[in-house]
């Protein structure tokens, strides 16, 4: 059987990464523990060393600049991005440059800052921080160290899967749950079971369900049309489990979304076709949740010691909505990363 050694953190799965490790700050193995208030598992991504799961994928893509001989890295980042980039170039000692938008919370513009990097702030959409820094790309002004776009950044979220794996004696969950902006996590943790699969690591594959918040939420839409409703539910919130529609489509109300989540506010992910593809082949599904359910979800994870930052809680949010729907049964055994800490939301 295979053994990793924890002490290295993810470079301990070294073997399953196309990059060699050039820098690091310890990143990986971070706890996987009970949440039986929840039935299942939380792995507490949020204690990496900038405050984010973004640290895996920063650590791949830094290492994989360095190699390159890079000597200035630039980045677009609604703020754990962009902070994970900066302080894994401040580690490696190159020179930082981030394109946050304009209303990025201070906390995460100061963690960015403290290391070194310039930043750029962006009105307008997500989409206009993305493009005003591929215009600086394209005009010679660093490496591009997108963690959208860099196969990189995914082979270090690769880790995540690789990990759960091995916490839990080589077997995976039924499920795993998790909040989807452009999918780095979801894409890394599809990619790492899939090599496990294939490795003969794990006996199967688990079911992989993307976490949108409304208003936001190009995975819903592209599985269900715009997700399915009956009798009840949340008009603010929508689920579309991969392949099967129930009576029809049912659009987001008009003006609904959910401005709380704001770390996946991404209407047009890079990689929405892997995205979909992962899901449907996984036979797992996408759901939309709204900014109430966010909150008090948030809510019971800091009264629990949980102190996340209010993206996290989509994830449990999604979690109780999925079972409420059926798509996820309740002997079923399931994991949920909390991915970002809350010490970056003030």
């Amino acid at each position: 059987m295979y053994v990793p050694r924890p002490r290295r953190g993810q470079w301990a799965f070294e073997e399953f990464l196309a990059v060699s490790p050039r820098v690091t700050l310890g990143e990986g193995f971070t706890p996987l523990v009970e949440a039986p208030d929840r039935d299942a598992q939380f792995k507490l991504e949020y204690v990496s060393p900038t405050g984010s799961f973004k640290d895996r994928g920063a650590a791949a893509v830094v290492s994989r600049a360095l190699g390159l001989g890079v000597e200035r890295v630039l980045e677009d980042s609604s703020g754990n991005a962009g902070a994970a980039v900066a302080t894994y170039a401040a580690r490696a000692g190159l020179d930082a440059e981030v394109y946050v938008p304009a209303d990025v919370p201070d906390a995460k513009l100061t963690a960015i800052r403290r290391t070194g990097a310039r930043t750029v702030r962006v009105e307008g959409a997500r989409a206009d921080v993305t493009a005003a820094c591929v215009e600086a790309v394209e005009a010679g002004e660093g490496w591009y160290a997108s963690h959208a776009w860099q196969p990189a950044f995914l082979a270090g979220t690769k880790t995540f899967a690789v990990e759960v794996a091995a916490q839990r004696d080589w077997s995976a969950p039924d499920a795993v749950v998790m909040p989807v902006g452009h999918g780095t996590l979801f894409l890394g943790a599809y990619r790492g079971f899939e090599e496990l699969s294939a490795a003969g690591l794990i006996d199967d594959m688990p079911a992989l369900y993307a976490v949108q918040a409304t208003g936001y939420a190009p995975i819903v839409a592209a599985l269900g049309e715009g997700g399915t409703a009956r009798p009840g539910d949340d008009p603010a919130e929508a689920v579309s489990e991969a392949g099967t529609v129930d009576s029809g489509p049912v659009p987001e109300p008009a003006g609904e979304t959910n401005e709380v989540a704001d770390a996946v506010h991404i209407r047009d992910p890079v990689r929405e076709e892997e995205l979909v593809a992962a899901v449907r082949t996984t036979g797992g599904g996408a759901v939309a949740v709204g900014e109430a359910s966010v909150e008090r979800h948030l809510d019971e994870l800091h009264r629990a010691g949980f102190y996340v930052e209010p993206t996290c809680a989509a994830g449990p949010a999604g979690l109780d909505r999925l079972r409420s729907r059926g798509a996820i049964g309740p002997g079923d055994d399931v994991v949920v990363p909390l991915t970002g800490t809350g010490l970056k939301t003030t």
